[in-house]
């Protein structure tokens, strides 16, 4: 049964359906999206492969197609970009029907508190390569984001990232709890909602924040251009 592949489906049918909306028109977002995708895409699949060699976690073949690409599981390679799609297109659905920005006067402080307590954790479970890495590089993530644009994209993301939380309990529920992809618990703190690793929590949101970082980034840099004064 290939259920991984058809979560992937899944995953991104709606929002690619629902990417020609006219209010959102979500499409023209695409020249920022993809590349903002196939980096994030070339970062984390790297990562999954070093982790999977060293049996972090791995993959229940019983669910996949057979196919391996980078030496990922084809299904794997492919939630690197059904995921961050899906997830930016939540992100510009919020921006377009809630024009206001209402996590923006909290973003600092959560990000504030959000920072020190993932290094802390991520220094106090070193051992736990899971653990230490997701935590620590979505803490110096945030550093690096709020030095680039500040607070200016922050609440939104937060507001984004609560709402993909519920995709994100269905698909990861079904991932973890078959299971279709298995953890080893030598390698995170063992601590699971349901059938989910708490990590996945954290390793979702440092997912989705370098997505809109650089897809915020590449939409900023096309606006100076545009704007910018020509010599005559």
């Amino acid at each position: 049964m290939y259920i991984y592949l058809y979560l992937n489906i899944f995953t991104i049918l709606f929002p690619l359906l629902l990417s020609f909306d006219r209010k959102v028109a979500f499409f023209r977002s695409w020249p920022y999206l993809f590349p903002a995708i196939l980096l994030n895409a070339a970062f984390f699949i790297f990562w999954d492969a070093l982790f999977t060699r060293a049996g972090i976690w791995g993959f229940n073949e019983e669910y996949l197609v057979g196919i391996n690409l980078f030496g990922l599981p084809l299904e794997e390679v492919l939630f690197f970009i059904t995921v961050p799609y899906a997830c930016v297109f939540i992100y510009d659905v919020l921006n377009a029907y809630i024009t206001k920005d209402l996590l923006q006067p909290a973003a600092k402080p959560i990000a504030y508190v959000l920072v020190p307590v993932l290094l802390l954790l991520a220094v106090f479970n070193l051992s736990s390569l899971y653990t230490s890495i997701t935590f620590g590089l979505l803490a110096v993530l945030h550093v690096v984001h709020l030095r680039v644009f500040g607070t200016r994209v922050l609440g939104r993301f937060y507001m984004a990232y609560l709402v993909h939380l519920l995709p994100f309990l269905i698909v990861n529920g079904v991932l973890t709890y078959l299971p279709i992809v298995w953890y080893n618990n030598d390698y995170n703190l063992g601590l699971r909602l349901v059938s989910i690793p708490v990590e996945d929590t954290m390793y979702s949101m440092l997912m989705l924040l370098l997505t809109i970082s650089i897809y915020e980034g590449l939409r900023q840099r096309q606006a100076e251009k545009h704007f910018e004064p020509r010599l005559v």
